[in-house]
């Protein structure tokens, strides 16, 4: 029913506006009784439980960051069958991002491209609705993504960073330092390990306690990579999020008019697959076997979460996919999980 739907439909609107639309579909999942019947449909098997930073996830499949930028969906992901949800990029100055339209399909190759610049409600604001979601708890985990606002100069990055890790990190079950999207400028600069080692040690400290990630671009060489994973190690991070969107447009499927008329912007789905899953095996090869590695990027099917596992992801995450296959994706995913074994 749902590519019926998509293909007479949802792919005719504005792609930026659908999601609107469907999120409004999503935050009703997680409303009673529409949970209560819901997550005994998509729930994961106990079978497919993950133990990893000092948390159980009901399902090693999750959902990335940059779908529910504001904290307004959890409750709705989390009844529909995912085992975490990573909620922002959020900067701690409230921003709007880049003009309209900014977000484009390449239904070919299954992808998007999208150059949303972080637009967000801020770090406190963010931390009003993590408040309230802590005070009835949902069974959910959830992650919290950071990143630069627009505004703050790359010299200031570290204090801009620690002030959304102070705000944000008690309320998180783990927190993680974005500099790899391609939309906001000078961050990718941040990834360089002499810029990177202050600016995580100065977040790690903010966040306490608090389970503390980087995630990283595809685009990086493969031995800086190396590099970014060892450094992580050694300064006593708990993981790496392998990886966010690339730059690149190599040997995609939709017509070559099309991808410029869509222009900048990090692109996500299908195409990333074989570069997430390389990168995935670099930062493995280099890190403790207790050392979390989430993958992200290209994952559409219950056989890539598997790969991926297969490849050392201790969990894995996926977006993209969501668009191409609806609501029940994370269930199709956990059912998959469980008949693969």
């Amino acid at each position: 029913m749902y590519p019926l739907l998509f293909r007479t439909v949802l792919a005719r609107m504005d792609p930026e506006t659908a999601h609107h639309a469907a999120m409004v579909v999503i935050r009703l999942a997680g409303v009673a009784p529409f949970a209560w019947i819901a997550r005994p449909l998509t729930r994961p098997a106990p079978s497919s439980q993950v133990s990893a930073l000092g948390l159980t996830f009901d399902s090693p499949f999750g959902v990335a960051a940059g779908f529910d930028k504001d904290v307004r969906a959890v409750r709705g992901l989390h009844a529909l069958g995912f085992g975490h949800i990573e909620v922002g990029t959020i900067t701690a100055i409230p921003q709007e991002g880049n003009p309209r339209p900014r977000l484009f399909r390449l239904i070919p190759d299954r992808a998007v491209i999208n150059r949303m610049g972080f637009n967000n409600r801020g770090a406190t604001e963010a931390a009003r609705r993590l408040q309230r979601l802590r005070k009835r708890p949902q069974g959910a985990v959830i992650g919290v993504n950071i990143g630069k606002s627009r505004v703050v100069d790359v010299e200031n990055a570290t204090e801009d960073y620690v002030h959304s890790a102070t705000l944000l990190a008690p309320l998180a079950d783990y927190l993680v330092v974005n500099v790899s999207s391609p939309n906001t400028p000078g961050l990718r600069g941040l990834q360089a390990v002499e810029t990177l080692r202050p600016l995580l040690v100065a977040v790690r400290d903010a966040a306490g306690r608090t389970p503390l990630l980087v995630k990283i671009a595809p685009d990086l060489p493969d031995d800086e990579v190396e590099a970014v994973a060892r450094l992580a190690v050694e300064i006593g991070l708990s993981g790496i999020i392998a990886t966010n969107t690339t730059i690149s447009r190599d040997d995609l499927r939709t017509g070559a008019a099309v991808v410029e008329s869509a222009g900048a912007g990090g692109l996500s789905g299908a195409p990333l697959a074989a570069r997430a899953l390389e990168v995935l095996r670099i930062v493995r090869a280099v890190v403790p076997e207790e050392f979390v590695v989430i993958s992200v990027g290209g994952v559409e099917t219950a056989a890539d979460v598997r790969e991926r596992l297969r490849a050392g992801a201790t969990l894995v995450q996926g977006y993209t996919a969501f668009l191409y296959r609806g609501p029940l994706w994370g269930r199709q995913i956990n059912r998959g999980l469980v008949a693969d074994r």
